[in-house]
C-alpha cells in the first residue's frame, strides 16, 4: 500500500488527516501551506466583508462574485485542468444543466465513454459539443457470485477477464495491493457492511464499535445483523456544537482494561460523509493497541482519498467503499470489502455468512443485442438480480435525485408534477432513442464487418469486450491528490461563507437564513457540508421540501439525520430546541423486532462536492437558498405547480 505519490501525499494528508498533531519547524513550500495560516481570513473577505444579504435580488451576479473569489484563490487557476476535463468528458451536465451535489464515492466511467459524439466535444464557446447520437456503452453487467466470503477466497480463478482488470484498476486507484487484501465485490455498500457482519465471529469478539455522527443506511443493516448474532452495539458521541469527536468517551470505549484481550469491531470512516468532519487516523492505531479489529469506512473520501501517509501507516484490518458508473448520470454500480489476508483466517474460523443472491456479485461483459439469452431461466434469473439490486437501492436511490430515470420519473410522480417538465422530457428522449441502457451494448456496423476477424481469448470471449478504460480514475490521476484537495477546499469554504451571509431582516439584530452543522470556514474540513433552512419566524424549513424545490430548479442534494450528539452542561438548554425525536425499529437478538424506539437528532439538508464541481455550481446553489428570504417563496412555488398541473400540490 506504498504509494508512487507518497511526497505529495504527505504534504497534503499531515495537516488534514492529523488536524491536532505537532506542526513541523520546517515547512514545505506548496499551495497548501501557503494559505494555512490566514485561510479563515482570506475566506471571509472572499464575499464582501462585513456584509449581510437580505434580498436574494441583492446578491452579486455570478461574474463580480467569481471575480472575487478568483482574487481571495489565487491558487484556484491551477486547477483549470478540471474543467477542462468536465468540458470534454462530462459536457452532459452543462447540457442538461444539472448541479449533481449527491454523488458519494468512487466513480468509474465518463459521459464521454457512453456513446460516439457527433463531433469532439470542446471547451470553447463558440463550438458547443453536441448530444451522442449513437451508444457505445463500455460497462459491465452483475451478476450473482457464490455465497460466503470462504468460497469467494477459494474461487476467484473463475472470474472474466473484465472484471480481473477492472480489480486490478481499482486495488491501483486506492494504493491497495493484492499482496495484503483480498477484495470482494458486493452488489451495493449496505451489502459489503452486512456481509462482513455476518461473517465476523461476535461470539468470541462481542463488541461492536461505529463512529458516524449521522444516520448511516449501510451501517445500520451491520448493527442489525451484528445484533442477531449476539453484538454488543456501541456508538461514538460528538460534542455539540463542533460536532467534534468526544475524545473522552470513545478512549473509554476503546482502551483495555487490565490484560489485552480480543475487543471486536471498530467501525472508522476517515470523515463524516455530512458535515465534513475529519477524524485523525490515530483511533485506528488506539484500537488497534487494544485488541480492536479495523473496519476503514472510505465511501465519505474523494477521488485520490487514499493517497495519504495514513494508510501508508495504518493498515485496517477491514476496508469498504464504493463505485459509481458516471458522475451527474448513471448513480448505479457496486460495493468493494477488502479482508487483509492475515485478517481472512478469523473470518473463515468464524460462521460464515450464508447470504441471498445478490450480495456477492462477480462482473460479467456487457451482452450485445444478438447474445441476449432466449432462455427462459436466465432471464428470470437476470430480472431476479436486478430485483435484489433495486430492493438494496431503493432509499438510496429516492434521494438521489440525479439517479436512474425510473427513479426521477417515480418521484416526480410523487410530487405532482408534469411530465413535460425538460428535464424529463430530454430524459424520454433518451430513452427512446436506446440511450438509457447500461448492460446491452449496441452492434454497429463496423463492428459486424470485423466480428470475423476478431480476436478472442482463452474463453472464447472478444478480446475488445474485455477492454475497459475506467476514465473517471484516470482523470483523479491526472489531477492529482494536491489539485483535488486544494480545488474542493476552496469552493466548499467560499460556499459555507456565503450560505452564512444569509439573513432575514429583523427590527432588531436579524435571524440567519441557514445554520451549518458541524466545521464552519476551516482549512482541513472535508468536502461536504450539512445545513438548514429557517424562514423569517427562525422556524426550521423542512429538509425533503428544500431538496424538492431544489430538484425543481436541477439542483440535487440529500438529507439525513445527524444522531450521536452530545451536549455538554453549559449547551444543555440548547438540547430540546435543537434535537428532534425519529421513531425506528431495533432488531433483537433472536431475530425479533423490538418496539419503536425514539432516537434524539437533527434532519439536515447535505451537499457533496466533488473535483467535476465548479464555481457556477456553488454559486447556483447559494442564488437558490437564498431565495428563501423571501418569506412567500414556498407558496409562490406551490401556487406555480399548481398552475402549471391544474391541481394543488402537496410540497
Amino acid at each position: 500500500m506504498h504509494s508512487p505519490f507518497i511526497r505529495e501525499a504527505s504534504e497534503a494528508c499531515f495537516h488534514g488527516c492529523f488536524p491536532d498533531a505537532p506542526k513541523p519547524t520546517s515547512k514545505p513550500i506548496n499551495i497548501v501551506t501557503t494559505f494555512h495560516d490566514d485561510f479563515d481570513a482570506t475566506t471571509a473577505g472572499s464575499l464582501l466583508p462585513n456584509t449581510q444579504f437580505t434580498n436574494h435580488e441583492s446578491l452579486p451576479p455570478l461574474a463580480e462574485a467569481l471575480s472575487g473569489f478568483a482574487s481571495a484563490y489565487p491558487y484556484y487557476s491551477h486547477t483549470h485542468e478540471a474543467d477542462q476535463i468536465r468540458a470534454q468528458h462530462y459536457f452532459h451536465l452543462s447540457l442538461s444543466n444539472r448541479v449533481c451535489f449527491d454523488y458519494v464515492g468512487f466513480g468509474l466511467f465518463s459521459y464521454s465513454q457512453l456513446q460516439v459524439p457527433k463531433s469532439t466535444p470542446s471547451s470553447s464557446s463558440s463550438s458547443p459539443p453536441h448530444l451522442p447520437t449513437s451508444l457505445e456503452c463500455p460497462f459491465f453487467e452483475i451478476s450473482n457470485s457464490p455465497p460466503t466470503l470462504h468460497s469467494q477466497i477459494h474461487n476467484r480463478g473463475d472470474e472474466s477477464e473484465l472484471e480481473s482488470r477492472i480489480r486490478k484498476r481499482i486495488m491501483d486507484a486506492l494504493n491497495i495491493s493484492d499482496t495484503d487484501y483480498h477484495m470482494f465485490l458486493t452488489a451495493n455498500r449496505a451489502s459489503a457492511f452486512k456481509l462482513l457482519a455476518e461473517s465476523y465471529p461476535f461470539q468470541s469478539n462481542r463488541r461492536l464499535l461505529t463512529v458516524y455522527d449521522y444516520d448511516n443506511e449501510a451501517v445500520r443493516a451491520m448493527i442489525d445483523s451484528s445484533q442477531k448474532r449476539g453484538a454488543r452495539v456501541m456508538s461514538a458521541k460528538f460534542s455539540w456544537p463542533s460536532l467534534k469527536i468526544h475524545p473522552a468517551k470513545l478512549t473509554k470505549m476503546v482502551v483495555s482494561k487490565g490484560k489485552k484481550r480480543k475487543k471486536g469491531l471498530f467501525v472508522f470512516p476517515m470523515q463524516s460523509g455530512m458535515t465534513g468532519s475529519r477524524y485523525s487516523y490515530l483511533w485506528m492505531s488506539l484500537a488497534h493497541e487494544n485488541g480492536w479489529h479495523v473496519l476503514l469506512d472510505a465511501c465519505a473520501l474523494g477521488p485520490k482519498g487514499m493517497d495519504t501517509l495514513g494508510l501508508s501507516l495504518f493498515r485496517p484490518d477491514f476496508l469498504i467503499c464504493s463505485f459509481f458508473k458516471v458522475f451527474g448520470e448513471n448513480p448505479s454500480g457496486f460495493g468493494c470489502l477488502f479482508v487483509k489476508r492475515s485478517s481472512a483466517s478469523d473470518l473463515e474460523a468464524s460462521t460464515m455468512a450464508r447470504s441471498s443472491i445478490g450480495i456477492v456479485v462477480t462482473l460479467v461483459p456487457a451482452k450485445k443485442l444478438s447474445q441476449l439469452p432466449d432462455n427462459d431461466s436466465d432471464h428470470s434469473q437476470t430480472q431476479e438480480i436486478s430485483k435484489l439490486e433495486s430492493e438494496d437501492n431503493d432509499l438510496a436511490t429516492i434521494r438521489s435525485i440525479s439517479g436512474p430515470i425510473l427513479a426521477q420519473s417515480r418521484m416526480s410522480n410523487e410530487l405532482g408534477e408534469s411530465s413535460s417538465s425538460s428535464n424529463h422530457k430530454t430524459q424520454s428522449e433518451g430513452l427512446q432513442n436506446g440511450s438509457a441502457c447500461e448492460i446491452v451494448e449496441i452492434d454497429r456496423p463496423n463492428d459486424r464487418s470485423k466480428a470475423g476477424s476478431s480476436e478472442t481469448n482463452t474463453n472464447g470471449m472478444d478480446k475488445k469486450s474485455t477492454e475497459i478504460e475506467c476514465k473517471y480514475l484516470d482523470h483523479a490521476d491526472s489531477l492529482g491528490l494536491i489539485i483535488i484537495s486544494d480545488r474542493a477546499r476552496y469552493l466548499t469554504n467560499w460556499l459555507v461563507n456565503a450560505l452564512m451571509k444569509l439573513w432575514h431582516p429583523h427590527p432588531e439584530q436579524g435571524l440567519p437564513l441557514i445554520r451549518i452543522y458541524g466545521p464552519k470556514i476551516k482549512f482541513d474540513r472535508g468536502p461536504a457540508l450539512a445545513f438548514n433552512v429557517f424562514d423569517w419566524k427562525g422556524e426550521k424549513i423542512e429538509p425533503m421540501l428544500v431538496q424538492k424545490l431544489a430538484d425543481r430548479s436541477n439542483i440535487s442534494l440529500s438529507y439525513g439525520f445527524l444522531h450521536n450528539i452530545w451536549f455538554s452542561d453549559k449547551n444543555e438548554r440548547e438540547k430540546e430546541s435543537i434535537l428532534e425525536d425519529r421513531n425506528h425499529e431495533e432488531m433483537g437478538v433472536a431475530g425479533n423486532k423490538k418496539r419503536e424506539r425514539a432516537e434524539p437528532g437533527i434532519t439536515i439538508v447535505t451537499a457533496a462536492l466533488g473535483f467535476l464541481t465548479n464555481f457556477d455550481d456553488i454559486y447556483r446553489l447559494w442564488a437558490f437558498i437564498a431565495q428563501f428570504l423571501d418569506a412567500d417563496f414556498v407558496e409562490k412555488e406551490r401556487w406555480r405547480y399548481k398552475a402549471l398541473n391544474q391541481r394543488a400540490i402537496e410540497l
